[in-house]
């Protein structure tokens, strides 16, 4: 904690810095400007090694870089530092915002959600957060009910199919949808909604917006539908987006609705583990300056997805290979 309580001062501090050259003529900026580049000029070429900047001063440097062509004027440090300090500083960002609020349950009330759990092997976690206000007037999330459950013991029988056996026989008939967040330079969060096939593992669609939307998401639906047709089963997660009124109006389309469980991304592991890949092989490697920029690093992420980068499960094969290719 300490330490990130001193690169937000750090920050903090550039920041009013930046602010108080605003009140400073621009012929001044100019002239102090030169003489910094004199100055750094004259430690390159005597080959002094610059000291190791602190975490203070990444953050500074990814923030600032969005207001100028940083890549003329950042010589002391390598490009992948100033990616390095961006993704530092978001993650301060969400740390700070994703802090503690809620006090966490006393170990009677993990103990009491174990027996129960255990004495009632067909209660659910909403079942027992239920029990739990109703007949003892304690509040719990069901989520949090979930989080201290036993697992299932060994042995304990299936159903007739597994899921895994569902989604290998309807393979060439599912799609899969997710949303991921991606963070610009300035911190701002836009999010992607990336579309599957099963069958192929072609990313269908790919789309960014600011401010996604029950509407938004189902006209996207509708022209991958109407685009690939054959398709008969959409799997997605439950976020809030996916409302009951957005999955009747996908089975107006003739497409089946399968909803994952609750916090079972395994479920939709195909869905998930696309959007890993664009992250690691490409998001990772750059910072997006607005949604413009994002959308065209992702149309040629995914034209190079779809039609140059071979995928194990295909033999290996691309998943949209182009005409005429053996």
């Amino acid at each position: 904690m300490l330490q990130v309580a001193r690169a937000i001062i750090g920050v903090v501090s550039d920041v009013l810095r930046l602010g108080v050259s605003f009140l400073r003529s621009s012929s001044a900026i100019r002239a102090d400007d030169l003489v910094l580049r004199k100055q750094l000029a004259s430690y390159i070429e005597r080959g002094i090694k610059p000291r190791r900047v602190d975490h203070a001063t990444r953050v500074s440097l990814a923030l600032f870089t969005r207001l100028f062509d940083w890549r003329d004027a950042v010589v002391s440090v390598l490009p992948s530092t100033i990616v390095r300090g961006h993704r530092l500083g978001w993650r301060i960002f969400w740390r700070w915002k994703c802090r503690a609020v809620r006090p966490p349950i006393t170990a009677e009330l993990r103990g009491l959600i174990r027996r129960m759990a255990a004495e009632n092997p067909l209660w659910g976690e909403e079942r027992i957060a239920n029990e739990l206000l109703v007949k003892l007037g304690i509040r719990v999330s069901p989520r949090t009910v979930g989080k201290y459950m036993p697992k299932r013991p060994p042995g304990q029988p299936r159903g007739d199919q597994r899921w895994s056996t569902f989604l290998k026989n309807h393979a060439k008939a599912i799609l899969a949808c997710d949303f991921s967040v991606a963070v610009t330079a300035t911190f701002r969060m836009l999010y992607v909604f990336v579309v599957i096939e099963h069958g192929t593992r072609r990313l269908a669609h790919v789309s960014v917006t600011a401010h996604p939307s029950a509407a938004r998401t189902l006209q996207q639906l509708r022209e991958v539908v109407g685009e690939e047709g054959g398709h008969q089963y959409l799997i997605h997660d439950r976020d809030k987006i996916f409302a009951k009124h957005l999955d009747d109006s996908i089975r107006a389309l003739g497409i089946e609705v399968l909803r994952s469980p609750v916090a079972s991304p395994r479920a939709n592991s195909i869905c998930e583990r696309v959007i890993g890949t664009i992250r690691r092989e490409c998001l990772d490697w750059m910072i997006p300056l607005s949604g413009t920029h994002l959308r065209s690093i992702l149309k040629s992420w995914v034209e190079h997805y779809n039609r140059g980068r071979p995928h194990s499960m295909l033999g290996p094969g691309v998943p949209d290979p182009p005409r005429g290719a053996v």
